[in-house]
């Protein structure tokens, strides 16, 4: 079916009764969360539709409930968050597989800052050498390129080390509008290399699971973000119908309101189809 472009979710809300949203590049940029993209949570939540928020990022939910707080997004607007980092953490911490049951206890990460609070508690010890690992954490980038990464990544190559990405995004659009590289970027590097990589976020279906465990039985649901890799092939794999939003990630292919044909033309590089597109996060 072709794309249906729209300008507002007010056009098709009535149809769904979970909508599951990405954060960075549709309800903010890092750091300012347009008044219209929280109007449009609000008049969901006031249509009495249950909101979940669904982000690739590689830090605890808990982080983004604070960020989302200071963005002006409190926690009446939502139903409950979900991150890739807190599926990590809640494997790392009960290894219910056999790829958890078989790491050892020490680790190198990749991460965005100092922040360490993906691992913090649990019982595994960081490393300042790829070689002294056990495995590898990529859960931020700091650098414009891939880069300055490189030399730890031969050197865990040369280790054979698994790799645990809690953050499959390859790219993000920063503040100033640039794309900036992120932890997936590592991963997909790695993996190419034939290094072993265990994903965790969108687009897999166990984040979507933790989803739909906190919306609880649903007639029909939405997906919305900005990356067709992530969010529209993970929303299609999930079962639910999903909005694109073109205004992020992919906008250098696009100029102002979305074309049908051009949105069905990038989308088919990715091998997915969004149900419909609209050029922001809008009611």
């Amino acid at each position: 079916m072709p794309v249906s472009v729209i300008s507002g979710l007010a056009e098709i809300a009535a149809a769904y009764d979970l909508f599951v949203v990405d954060q960075w590049g549709v309800l903010h940029d890092g750091q300012h969360a347009p008044p219209s993209a929280i109007d449009a949570l609000a008049q969901l939540k006031n249509a009495g539709k249950t909101v979940v928020l669904l982000s690739n990022s590689g830090k605890p939910a808990a982080q983004s409930h604070e960020r989302l707080k200071q963005l002006g997004i409190g926690p009446d607007l939502y139903d409950g968050v979900v991150t890739s980092g807190e599926d990590v953490r809640r494997h790392l911490d009960r290894r219910p597989d056999r790829f958890y049951q078989t790491l050892g206890s020490r680790f190198f990460i990749f991460a965005w800052d100092a922040d360490r609070s993906l691992v913090e508690g649990l019982d595994y010890q960081e490393v300042d050498d790829p070689a002294d690992a056990d495995f590898i954490i990529a859960a931020g980038t700091e650098h414009p390129t891939i880069d300055p990464y490189r030399p730890a990544i031969d050197a865990a190559m040369k280790c054979n080390l698994p790799m645990i990405c809690a953050n499959p995004d390859l790219v993000t659009v920063a503040p100033t509008g640039e794309l900036k590289i992120c932890p997936g970027l590592i991963a997909q590097t790695y993996e190419e290399m034939g290094g072993t990589v265990r994903w965790h976020g969108k687009p897999t279906r166990d984040v979507y699971e933790l989803c739909f465990a906190i919306s609880g039985p649903f007639a029909r649901g939405l997906g919305i973000g900005d990356s067709l890799l992530h969010d529209i092939r993970g929303a299609q794999q999930s079962g639910l119908d999903s909005l694109f939003v073109t205004g992020g990630i992919h906008g250098e292919h696009f100029n102002g309101a979305p074309q049908p044909e051009i949105v069905a033309a990038v989308a088919n590089e990715y091998d997915t189809q969004p149900t419909y597109a609209i050029p922001e996060f809008v009611w």
